[in-house]
């Protein structure tokens, strides 16, 4: 007889972190429409773990929601307004904080060569991570790769010609080129699977910092919003041309730990991967984007700057963790944290 297939019922609710997401947690527990806040304390932290944890959550109802969550919570008006209000904090923070506006040639030329002193996490992994290193770098990672390429495709509609079709291209790939067991969030689930660590979606949310939400929220923030598909766009360029080092950097690294093949096999695949996919976003995806629309120049520039300056915040923050000899998770809330 054949077990009937179940609906996945999504995530579950990960716990509060401070009044503003503890407000929107108990909010999702009751029937779409509950009363929220009306706005944020513009006081808040934009990149404060209470602050990131609501931002988070509203996202999620667009992915793949949460266990026991009404789905009709994604449209809620009261939710929405909410999460408006989040988002201009956010975003006004990226803004002042990724640096001053310049055109996307000059971003992508800061990111095209590493620079010889570069000493970023996939460098500490390569050459002195010890196994736990790796696999709290994997729990982190996992907010962004477990649903890798799913906030870029919300550009694609919102591109037309040479840039749509390049964009499709590159997303095809990302997606397994057809094939379910090589689509690179299942490639990630397989590296966390030879790491020794859960692989189901949103398992480590309560474990991650807010330096980890922050760079997640980002490319939410900019695939939710049409007006910012430059952005996106830069964001999606950023990825894929800093992927190919690192990648590799981290495979070395997980072949030194003696970590399971398919460990070593995600980062291994976007070496070559990548490479090529760097070579079609910054010919056809950004220059084709650029003849239909130049106008969004600056705004793709700000894709790359707002995603480096993201990235390099979380790098830090692991890198002090690692080099005190400490956890870069946060405590888990069961344990009195």
């Amino acid at each position: 007889m054949t077990t009937p297939a179940q609906d996945d019922p999504g995530p579950a609710l990960p716990h509060p972190r401070g009044e503003l997401s503890h407000a929107v947690l108990a909010a999702l527990t009751l029937p779409p429409g509950t009363p929220l806040p009306e706005q944020v304390t513009p006081a808040a932290d934009p990149y404060g773990d209470d602050l990131q944890l609501a931002l988070h959550l509203c996202y999620e109802l667009h992915y793949r929601g949460f266990a026991g969550v009404d789905p009709r919570w994604e449209w809620d008006p009261g939710l929405l307004r909410l999460r408006a209000g989040i988002e201009h904090l956010f975003l006004s923070a990226l803004r002042a904080d990724a640096g001053p506006p310049r055109s996307a040639e000059e971003a992508l030329a800061g990111i095209l060569v590493e620079p010889v002193d570069a000493r970023g996490p996939s460098h500490f992994l390569k050459e002195e991570g010890e196994l736990w290193h790796f696999r709290e770098y994997a729990a982190q990672r996992s907010l962004y790769h477990l649903k890798e390429a799913d906030p870029h495709a919300w550009v694609i509609p919102r591109l037309t010609g040479r840039a749509k079709a390049a964009m499709v291209a590159v997303e095809y790939d990302e997606f397994g080129a057809g094939r379910a067991e090589r689509v690179h969030a299942r490639l990630f689930a397989d590296l966390m699977a030879g790491l020794g660590l859960d692989t189901a979606y949103g398992h480590y949310v309560d474990s991650a910092v807010a330096e980890m939400l922050t760079s997640v929220n980002l490319m939410s923030l900019f695939g939710l919003h049409r007006a910012l598909r430059g952005a996106l766009v830069g964001h999606f360029a950023a990825v894929e041309i800093t992927s190919s080092p690192g990648s590799r950097r981290l495979a070395q690294g997980l072949e030194r730990v003696g970590a399971a093949p398919a460990a070593v096999h995600f980062y291994a695949e976007h070496v070559e991967a990548d490479a090529v996919h760097e070579q079609i976003v910054r010919r056809d995806v950004i220059g084709g984007l650029l003849e239909t629309e130049p106008s969004l120049d600056r705004d793709i520039a700000f894709g790359i700057d707002a995603t480096e300056w993201a990235e390099t915040r979380l790098g830090d923050h692991l890198l002090t963790a690692w080099r005190a000899s400490r956890t870069s998770l946060r405590p888990h809330p069961a344990d009195g944290a």
